[in-house]
């Protein structure tokens, strides 16, 4: 078993990567694999195909206030995350043919996003065993590394975008890796599908973090994403998920 985790500032490409690596490794026969959206804004799910609420899932956030809040539970006594691990397999977890799903989901409620991280991190501590990959869609924040919600991974590949602001955020990403305590085997950025050729020399030139290639622009991806199609099953020969592929080759894949 794998953990990858992409992440990268809003607008990069990152969740559409994430849906095209993974339909990569379905073609592979490279499965099962549990796909795992960490982002509030729930992107993932249209990409691939899955309408949690359609399906009759949960989110992990939509489990906590409904444990907590709806049915009036306590989180005195027994930690919130070991009372609500049942129900994120039984309720949040979508089981598909060649993938799994969760979502961390939106929290409507007020404070921050302490007890569903942990709530997710504990369970995913559990289940991720029985899958070959498991690919994480990290939001634009850096937040939930602080929080550890993964803290053993093989793989951190950050989406950089056509600006400074890009390499500054990969590079604090890895610094709050780093003092977080998140152990990784290799940390790597991709341009995104705006990301200029021309600026690859320079992630080149960042030391302890390879440079994979960049992301290709792809009009079929663009507008299936403005139709909120999935983007599981394109035609691998198509420039986005042959780009991938050339990605997640380079990366020993």
């Amino acid at each position: 078993m794998k953990i990858i985790v992409t992440m990268g500032r809003g607008g990069t490409g990152k969740t559409s990567f994430v849906s095209m690596m993974a339909d990569y490794f379905i073609r592979k026969g490279d499965a099962p694999l549990l796909l795992v959206d960490l982002d509030p804004d729930q992107n993932l799910g249209e990409m691939i195909g899955v309408d949690l609420e359609a399906e009759g899932r949960m989110t992990v956030a939509e489990l906590l206030e409904d444990t907590f809040i709806g049915k009036g539970g306590t989180t005195v006594g027994v930690a919130p995350s070991d009372r609500i691990e049942h129900r994120i397999w039984r309720d949040g977890l979508y089981e598909g043919k060649s993938f799994d799903f969760l979502a961390l989901g939106t929290k409507w409620v007020e404070g921050c996003y302490c007890m569903p991280d942990a709530a997710l991190r504990d369970a995913l501590s559990r289940l991720t065993k029985q899958y070959m990959y498991v690919l994480i869609d990290a939001p634009g924040g850096l937040e939930h590394l602080n929080r550890r919600v993964t803290a053993d991974v093989d793989e951190i590949f950050d989406i950089i975008g056509p600006s400074s602001k890009s390499f500054a955020h990969l590079l604090r990403a890895r610094r709050v890796a780093e003092e977080s305590g998140i152990h990784w085997k290799n940390f790597s950025s991709i341009g995104g599908f705006l990301f200029p050729e021309s600026l690859g020399e320079r992630a080149k030139e960042i030391n302890e973090i390879r440079y994979l290639g960049k992301i290709a622009q792809d009009d079929e991806v663009a507008q299936r994403v403005i139709e909120g199609l999935s983007l599981i099953g394109l035609d691998h020969n198509l420039p986005g998920p042959d780009s991938v592929r050339l990605i997640l080759q380079a990366a020993g894949y």
